[in-house]
Parts: C-alpha cells; sequence; structure tokens
C-alpha cells in the first residue's frame, strides 16, 4: 500500500476493523479488483450485503434511473412512491397476513423498532433474547447482544428488561440435537418461571442462524417450540432474519425450513444489494396497535435510492433463481468443505445452510483453537480470497459468497482454502 493510502486510511476513525486495508476500484459479481487489476474472490458479501453481487447491472440500472426523478421523500410529508411499491413486492414474498411494514435504514434501527412495537402492542416489557446472539449496536441492541464481551464492554449501564436464554447449540454442548433441543426448551421454560413471567413478556428474538457468534444454526425443531411457548403465553415471536433473509440459506426467510410463521420478521443487509435500507414485518391488526407518531425516522422509507435498488434486489433474487442456487450452490460448498474436514481435523465443525456456512476450529482436546483460524484466513487473503471470521472464541471462519456465486467459483474458493490448509 502506498504512504498516501495508508494515510488516507488512518484519516477513519480506528473504532472500526478491517479484515483489509484493500481499496477496490470496482466490483462485479462476487469479485473485487485493485488498482493494479488484481481480482479478489469476496466470500464476505459485505457481511451478508451484496446478495446480488457486486454492482448488479439490474441494480444498478434501477439506482440510476431513480437518481434522475426522485432521491428522497420524507415520509411523514410525502408518500414515496417506491416505498409502497417495495411493500407490495415484500408482500408476494412474507407468509400469509404478514403485510405491513416499517422501514428504516439498518438493521439496528429495525430491531429497535421491532422491539418497539412488541411493547407498545402487547403492554409488557421484558423481551427474551439467546446467548451468542448479535442484534445491533444500539444501546438497546447490545443490551440483547452477547455474541462478545467487546461489543458491549465499556458501554455499560445497558437497557433493562433484557433476558437471556440458552442456545441450542449441540457442538458446544456435545449433545445430540434432539438432547440439546430438550435441554434448551426446558430452560426456556425455566426461565418463564425464573426470570420474566410469561404477563411480563413482551416477545422473543432468534437469529434463526446465529450470526457474529459462530454461524450456529437453531434446530428446526426449537423454533417449533419457541412458536408453541409464545402461542401458549401470548408473547409476540420475533425472526431476526437481518444476515439469513432474501434467500442466504435457500429459502427466502431462513424460518420457513421449520415450517413456522414468526409475528415480527426484522430485515436488512441483503434487502438493498449494498444500500442501506431496513424494515420489519407484521400483521395489519398487530401494526394497527402502534399509535401514529409513537415511531418514526427522518430517512426510513424516504430514500427513493433505497427503495428502487431494493426493488430490483427482489425481482433479481426472484426472476433470476437466486433462492435456488444459494441451495444448490450451499450443498456443494459444504460437501466441499465436509470433504477437506477429513483429512484437517483442526476442522472440528462444519455447518451451515445454503450460502451461510461456518468452519469451527478446534484443538485436539476440542478447545477453540483461534490461532489456526487467524492464519488459515490470512492465507486465504493472501491467495485473494475474502473470508471473514467470527464466533465468541475468533476460531470460526464464515462463508458468505454473494447468491450469483457460480460452480466453478465454489471450487475456487475451496481450493484457495485447501492450499490454506495445507500451509
Amino acid at each position: 500500500m502506498s504512504t498516501t493510502t495508508q494515510q488516507s486510511v488512518n484519516l477513519l476513525s480506528s473504532v472500526w476493523t478491517h479484515l483489509t486495508t484493500l481499496q477496490p476500484t470496482h466490483g462485479e459479481g462476487v469479485h473485487l479488483y485493485d488498482e493494479q487489476g488484481n481480482k479478489y474472490l469476496d466470500f464476505t458479501s459485505g457481511i451478508g450485503v451484496t446478495s446480488t453481487g457486486h454492482c448488479h447491472p439490474r441494480v444498478v440500472q434501477a439506482i440510476q434511473e431513480q437518481a434522475t426523478r426522485l432521491l428522497f421523500g420524507q415520509i411523514n410529508c410525502i408518500v414515496n412512491p417506491r416505498a409502497v411499491e417495495l411493500a407490495a413486492k415484500l408482500t408476494e414474498v412474507m407468509p400469509a397476513g404478514i403485510d405491513r411494514f416499517f422501514f428504516a435504514n439498518s438493521g439496528t434501527e429495525a430491531t429497535e423498532a421491532c422491539v418497539k412495537l412488541a411493547r407498545f402492542a402487547t403492554g409488557r416489557k421484558d423481551i427474551i433474547v439467546f446467548q451468542g446472539g448479535f442484534h445491533g449496536r444500539s444501546h438497546l441492541c447490545m443490551a440483547m447482544t452477547s455474541s462478545r464481551p467487546m461489543v458491549r464492554a465499556g458501554y455499560q449501564p445497558l437497557p433493562s428488561g433484557i433476558v437471556m436464554a440458552p442456545w441450542p447449540n449441540a457442538y458446544h454442548y456435545g449433545w445430540s440435537e434432539e438432547e440439546t433441543v430438550d435441554f434448551c426448551v426446558k430452560e426456556l421454560e425455566h426461565l418463564l418461571h425464573t426470570q420474566t413471567a410469561p404477563e411480563e413478556t413482551a416477545a422473543m428474538i432468534i437469529e434463526p442462524v446465529m450470526g457474529e457468534g459462530g454461524y450456529v444454526p437453531a434446530p428446526p425443531a426449537f423454533l417449533r417450540e419457541m412458536r408453541r411457548i409464545c402461542d401458549q403465553y401470548g408473547i409476540l415471536l420475533i425472526m431476526d432474519e437481518v444476515q439469513t433473509g432474501f434467500g442466504r440459506t435457500g429459502k427466502f426467510f431462513c424460518f420457513e425450513h421449520a415450517g413456522i410463521k414468526p409475528d415480527i420478521i426484522v430485515m436488512a443487509k441483503g434487502l438493498g444489494s449494498g444500500l442501506p435500507i431496513s424494515g420489519i414485518a407484521a400483521s395489519e391488526a398487530l401494526m394497527a396497535k402502534w399509535t401514529p407518531g409513537s415511531h418514526g425516522g427522518t430517512y426510513g422509507g424516504g430514500s427513493a435510492i433505497a427503495c428502487a435498488a431494493a426493488c430490483a434486489t427482489l425481482d433479481v433474487i426472484r426472476e433470476e433463481g437466486l433462492v435456488e442456487n444459494a441451495e444448490k450452490r450451499g450443498k456443494q460448498l459444504m460437501a466441499g468443505l465436509r470433504r477437506l474436514q477429513g483429512a484437517h481435523p483442526a476442522m472440528g465443525d462444519v455447518r451451515g445452510i445454503g450460502l451461510m456456512a461456518a468452519v469451527e476450529f478446534t484443538k485436539p482436546d476440542g478447545s477453540p483453537d483461534p490461532d489456526t483460524m487467524s492464519k488459515v484466513q490470512k492465507a486465504c487473503l493472501a491467495d485473494r480470497l475474502l473470508l471473514l471470521g467470527c464466533g465468541s472464541y475468533k476460531n470460526v471462519i464464515r462463508w458468505i459468497p454473494p447468491l450469483v456465486v457460480s460452480e466453478e467459483e465454489i471450487d475456487e474458493a475451496l481450493e484457495i482454502f485447501a492450499r490454506a490448509l495445507r500451509g
């Protein structure tokens, strides 16, 4: 990196961590390019954001066309027609009866909104979250997050009313999935008798695949038990689909794998193909309990550019078969990783669903191995494959390629990963 480039990076706040200091000149599909023309395989997707790949032509065209007509329409002053169009398109991919939408800019904002809706609609205050989950960076969302202490350290006191239950991580406990689900369901019900009574509990919120905490899928049986318990006590069930939504797991939304219907769906990341937009979805009856003016925001639903990008993104995902591609390429990726696992015992666990996969590195005694993870990640980067780490012990590599990734590109990434493991 040139001295001038390094100086420019130093102008940015040091609070940001950096996988690389790469400053791409452009991106296309699953690739990023630097000033020298070097091509990088981007299997981070900007943490799951560039769902349709970098600069998908249809998304770019939608942004360009919208920019000549209307950039912004503050939703309390006018109604941005692209927000109305986006809501209509989202209705087509939602479960029956989930047909009202509130838009914002980030996953954190959407999570704040879903909690406010749940508390306002039920008149209850407590929110149940799950250990290892990640829900955002605001004070409320930090209180809901336990993926790593660093996310919360130095910011206490955090808001109250958040109660934490065990995550059904069979690999962590060393049990079968059935044993793990049974234990975590019992602990959840015990929590409702010891920490937050049902009549105090507004909602439970869970990522159907744990994100920052380690890419751990919640077993479908556990999600079904959550739905049962919520129905029993009149508690709202919220699915945080910020990272799992819009085809990432081989279904349009990950909760579909469990055959359940949540009360509120939280959306962001892959919705805008890189433009900042998020939202929550709920039924008309539930949204009607939210008094007009009791929540809002200057930019929520007002960016015609972001809404246009989201509309185009939904069209591309549906019309170009990206959900189906995520399922096929996900199976290819998991099969390749499991073949490598057979030759590399440090790959303690390989898990995931669709194009949301993880490799957890462990030592011979089964304890976390963040050093090997870091070495493999750096070797991949030197070979121009971008992979992100995660996990409470920083020992997990996560695979998040754009949904447009091809069979050949998956094979190329697996070969780079294999070289890194051999090295």
